[in-house]
């Protein structure tokens, strides 16, 4: 099963960067070096099983924004999956911007009128004035030019773990049995009397699903606002409250930094030339462990009961491998 997935934008507003960095595990001081992107730069992307993200990375230069839009349209916008426009934040170009974005999401409604569309203010390192506030500026521009077209809107940097939270939303809409992981994750959960398992792809480290309800998943991380709506993540620059009735309470943005953290360790690991295995942590308030699930993931099983031995926990992912590996092979779900 193929997922066609375009990645469009103006010409260094960083979409080969973030690509680099979620999918070549490259650091993020690396991506100075690379070149800017020729006409279209497709790659095919293992995911899951028999899940294949066929990734068509468009260069942002006029000439190739503007043959895109006429002699190679039906090419570019037929059979999309999900469509990521990626915005500078800082950019003194804004209206052609948006000029080229309405076109193209007017190319993609008439080819792919189910794909689903993200958009990502990038650079948010660079933004002078408070983020929140700037963030909240661009998004209601970008709402406006959408024009009813549902979007998704996110604030990124390849500095920080905000790149994360976006691709994990991003892949999390094409996983077409995530509802039946989360369910299973729930019982690995109630076997494991932990407080929270979520289920990592293996070479990215994006979250794929969690045990959590729905509210605090990746993919409900977003607030729509209307039927043309936008919809962001609000804890992307604000800290989480603390709960009073829930001593556990864990931070918001807990899924996107433990992706961040993993990658970074791992490539680590890879220049001393070791693999990356797995991962036990026993704090004096809680205890981790990252392991393997399937040969396309991992699973981190997150316990606050002082009572549960890690042996424990790391058989209890043993014996849910065979499941999870069926799960993994059904496209469908049941």
């Amino acid at each position: 099963m193929k997922k066609k997935v375009l990645l469009m934008g103006a010409s260094g507003s960083g979409k080969t960067s973030m690509r680099s960095l979620i999918f070549s595990n490259n650091p993020a001081s690396s991506t100075a070096r690379l070149g800017a992107t020729i006409d279209v730069e497709q790659n095919h992307v293992r995911f899951l099983g028999d899940l294949i993200l066929n990734l068509w990375d468009c260069g942002g230069q006029d000439a190739f924004m503007d043959s895109y839009l006429t002699t190679q349209r039906s090419t570019i916008f037929q059979h999309v999956g999900v469509m990521i426009y990626v915005f500078d934040a800082e950019t003194r170009e804004m209206n052609k911007d948006l000029e080229y974005y309405r076109d193209c999401l007017e190319g993609l409604t008439q080819c792919s009128p189910e794909a689903a569309v993200f958009l990502l203010v990038h650079k948010m390192d660079l933004v002078r004035e408070p983020k929140a506030t700037m963030f909240e500026k661009k998004r209601e521009e970008l709402q406006k030019a959408s024009s009813g077209v549902v979007i998704t809107v996110f604030g990124t940097s390849i500095y920080d773990e905000s790149l994360y939270r976006a691709w994990s939303s991003i892949v999390h809409t094409l996983i077409p049995n995530a509802a039946v992981l989360n369910k299973h994750l729930n019982i690995v959960a109630a076997a494991c009397s932990a407080t929270e398992v979520i289920l990592f792809e293996r070479t990215t480290f994006l979250v794929i699903a969690t045990s959590t309800s729905s509210t605090s998943s990746p993919s409900a991380s977003t607030s729509s606002t209307s039927s043309s709506s936008a919809s962001i993540s609000s804890s992307t620059y604000a800290p989480s409250p603390p709960s009073p009735s829930d001593p556990h309470q864990m931070h918001l943005k807990r899924y996107e930094r433990t992706s961040e953290l993993i990658k970074a360790f791992k490539w680590s690991c890879s220049r001393v030339r070791e693999e990356f295995h797995s991962l036990e942590l026993d704090m004096y308030d809680f205890t981790a462990v990252l392991d393997e699930m399937t040969r396309n993931t991992y699973v981190m099983v997150v316990v606050h009961d002082p009572t549960i031995e890690t042996a424990a926990i790391k058989l209890n992912i043993r014996m849910a491998r065979k499941k999870f590996e069926e799960l993994q092979g059904d496209s469908i779900g049941t």
